[in-house]
This record gives structure tokens, sequence and C-alpha cells, in this order.
């Protein structure tokens, strides 16, 4: 009888540890990012409008939380699902089949680079990029450098690498309403967005890419997009990594056409410490005012603490004529 319990028991154990192991396993991993940070184009406003120069409070404190869960299929297939929250809210919910061979397949709900949008800014960096806070007025509704080509941020995206080669496919619903199971995005939506992209890797340290595709004009007409293409090399030589990508939006009818071009250096001076600049040059058809931009950023990593500055600047953003803007930024990261 003793037997008969154990063996019963003994077996009870296995298939609870079977059901665990089928089930999967979640994981949760977060970040605290404190910042100040400094903004020219707020301040150039204030003042310009009379108002004087804007001196309010520039800490912020940033925390996210990441929560992931994954499980294998009987194909041998995984299945996985993460969600993030910073600051209370959701900032992304998505959804990854790994395929094994024929690749991945990825939904994000929330926000995420679909298809070309996943390189649209190559340029090697030790902190944001050259366009990160550029802003004319401060109030992160003026917008930012132009050029920029996109793929959409809701819906999905498939990719494939082998040794040399990684291919990207994206499909960006129209309207990329970010809907819950069951709901629909409604009437009113702008055009889809239908992008690719491949990678090359020939030789050590050499990485060239291309990609293209089209996404809402942003117009009047809902049906009518604007066709994106970029192409770039970057090459990684000991403690030095340089990139140059030409970017091109070319939108229907009369509208301004963009020409974007970008190149950066990166310098790590050890394992825990890099410097980089980055510079940017945006071409409107419609006019002979260039766009310009520059900046420059560090890092320095100690375990699980990131210390990382940067500083922005632009002239004549947006092709207008004495729109300028600087920002600055200093941050700490702790990942736990």
């Amino acid at each position: 009888m003793k037997n008969w319990k154990k063996a019963g028991l003994t077996a009870l154990a296995g298939s609870l540890v079977a059901t665990s192991a089928y089930a999967g396993a979640v994981t949760v991993s977060g970040t605290a990012n404190l910042t100040y940070t400094a903004n020219g184009g707020q301040e150039d406003s204030g003042e310009a409008s009379g108002g004087g120069q804007h001196d309010g409070n520039r800490w912020g404190i940033n925390k996210t939380l990441s929560f992931s869960g994954s499980g294998e299929l009987d194909n041998g297939w995984t299945v996985s699902v993460s969600q993030s929250l910073a600051a209370g809210s959701t900032t992304g919910v998505g959804l990854t089949i790994d395929m094994g061979d024929m690749g991945s397949l990825n939904y994000e709900a929330d926000t995420g680079a679909r298809g070309i949008g996943k390189i649209k800014d190559m340029m090697p960096t030790a902190d944001e990029d050259v366009g990160n806070g550029i802003d004319v007025d401060g109030s992160a509704t003026a917008g930012g450098l132009s050029g920029t080509v996109s793929g959409g941020t809701k819906g999905f995206h498939y990719s494939k690498s082998t040794d040399m080669v990684e291919i990207g496919l994206g499909y960006a619903p129209k309207g990329e309403a970010g809907n819950a199971q069951g709901g629909v995005g409604g009437i009113g939506g702008t055009a889809s967005a239908y992008s690719g992209f491949i990678k090359v890797d020939p030789m050590d340290g050499l990485e060239i890419g291309f990609g293209a595709g089209e996404a809402a004009a942003g117009n009047a007409d809902a049906n009518e997009t604007d066709d994106h293409q970029t192409v770039y090399a970057t090459y990684v030589y000991g403690n030095l990594t340089v990139g140059y990508q030409l970017s091109n939006v070319d939108t229907p009818g009369s509208t301004a056409d963009d020409e974007q071009t970008r190149w950066g250096v990166l310098y790590a001076v050890n394992d825990e410490m890099s410097i980089s600049y980055q510079a940017h040059e945006n071409d409107d058809s419609t006019n002979g005012i260039d766009e310009e931009a520059k900046g420059i950023s560090a890092s320095y990593t100690s375990g699980g603490m990131t210390l990382k500055i940067h500083r922005n600047s632009a002239d004549d953003v947006g092709n207008a004529a004495n729109q300028e803007s600087e920002h600055t930024e200093v941050g700490v990261t702790f990942a736990f």
C-alpha cells in the first residue's frame, strides 16, 4: 500500500512538471530612467512670443516593466507574447511565432516598427539618434526632422535570417488601429502600409541594406500613398563604426518629395564607454532650403547602470527658414 501511494505521488509530480513545461514560462524585467533635459526650441518660442524664457522643471523619470512568456507547440514552433508597461500605461503588446527555418512572424498591437521601419535609421550612436528631441517650439507637436521612411507601427512583420542575409516584410493594416480581439477599426482609416527590406553581410564588419514600400500619404485623399525607399551601409573596423544612409519619400501630386542623407561614426573607447557623432540633411523638392541637423552622444555602462548624454541641434527644421531647435538630455538608466 505504501509502495502504491509512493508510485502514485511520483507519477502525479511528474505529470505536474510536464504540464508546467508545456505551459511555458513567464519572465518580468524592468528599467528605471532618470533624465535632465533642456530644449532650446521651447525657450526660443517663449522669448519670441514675449513670454520670456521657459524655465520649468527639467527633471523626469520613466519606469518600464516588461512581461514575456513563451511555450513550444507540438510541431516545434515557439509562441511568445510580450507586453510593456511604461509609467503605468501599455506601450507594447506583441505576439511572435518562431517557425524555425521558416522564419518568424510577429504581430504588434501597440507600437513597433514594421517592414522598412526596422531600418529607417541604421547609423551608429552611443545614445539617441540625431532627430531625438528636435521640435521647434518644444511642445512635442511641432514635428521633427523630415524625410524619414516608415512602414507603420501596428500590424504584421515577417523576418527570416541566414548566415549572410536577413529579409523583413511588413504590413500595417488600414488605419493601424490597435484593436482588441474581435474589434474592427471602422471607417475613415488611411491606406494600409506595405514594405520590406533586405540586409546583406558580404564580408566581416560590412553590412548593406535596402528597403522599399508604401504608406499612407497623410493628405486629404485617404487612399493615396507615399513611396518610401532607403539604402545604407555600415562598417565596423576594430573600435570604430561608420555608417551612411540615403532615404527618399516620394509623395503624390505636387506635394514636396524628401531626400534625406545621414551619416554617423561611433568609437568604442573600451567595453564600457562609447562616443558618437551623427549628421543629417534633408532636401525638399519644393524649395531651396535644406534642413540640417547634427548630434553628439556618449554612454558609459557599469553592470546594470548606464549613463548617457546626447545633444542635438537643427537648422531650418521642416525645410522652413529660421526654424531652429536644440535638445540636450542627460540620463541614467537602471536595469533589473
